[in-house]
């Protein structure tokens, strides 16, 4: 692989952004990930790992097996790497791929989460069958847009992520497990929030979501290759 030098980005926070609630406590590692200033160069070299499932580009797979991460506020993929780190969210597959002897420890968190926030994302995301689209609306509107947005831009300094752009059958999957308590890292106030959702509120839901788009400028062209790596 080849690396190629740029400047660093700075992550910035304030301590209100540890106050997201007891979902949200924090750990000793990823408090420790938030402060640190993160590393071009290191962001790069641990994303090479990443990208063995999550592409080189960051764009997941449209079948959903694997999550677009481009794009992802790093404050959000910093803490989901410390709670599978922590065994605080259950993910086999990834976990031993998430491990410090494997991309290292909290410094390796804070350059990569940088790194994965400024990839373009995909301008052509997997999306739903689109046959309940008006319902999937309504259901965003009345229950998503405090959180997430009015177009999915999430709130980073509440650790709500960014969810415009996501492979449908991910998000589907992911509401799913939410909705059951299978995922049990989630926040508690959207558990609450979604647990009356029938199956067909949930698909109608997500595949609105799966329709929010990204700004213009947060968009890679269709073709686009990450120059960062030797493909």
């Amino acid at each position: 692989m080849k690396f190629l030098a740029v400047g660093c980005t700075a992550l910035m926070l304030s301590g209100a952004a540890y106050a997201a609630g007891g979902w949200n406590e924090g750990n000793e590692e990823q408090d420790e990930a938030l402060h640190l200033k993160p590393n071009h160069e290191g962001g790069i070299e641990t994303y090479e790992v990443c990208s063995a499932c999550h592409q080189l580009n960051g764009w997941g797979l449209e079948d959903g097996t694997f999550p677009q991460l481009a794009g992802q506020h790093a404050v959000v993929t910093i803490k989901q790497l410390a709670d599978i780190r922590a065994k605080n969210r259950d993910n086999p597959t990834m976990y031993p791929f998430a491990l410090p002897r494997e991309i290292g420890g909290a410094q390796a968190l804070a350059d990569v989460a940088a790194y994965i926030e400024k990839l373009p994302m995909n301008p052509n995301n997997g999306k739903g069958p689109g046959k309940d689209l008006e319902l999937g609306e309504k259901l965003y509107k009345d229950n998503c847009v405090r959180c997430h947005g009015e177009r999915g831009e999430g709130k980073p300094d509440k650790f709500y992520p960014l969810i415009q752009g996501q492979h449908y059958n991910y998000l589907l999957r992911q509401f799913e497990w939410i909705r059951d308590g299978k995922r049990r890292n989630a926040n508690p106030d959207m558990v609450k929030q979604i647990e009356g959702f029938s199956d067909k509120d949930m698909v109608a839901v997500m595949d609105y979501v799966s329709r929010l788009t990204p700004p213009k400028e947060k968009l890679a062209d269709p073709d686009w290759v990450n120059p960062d790596f030797d493909w």
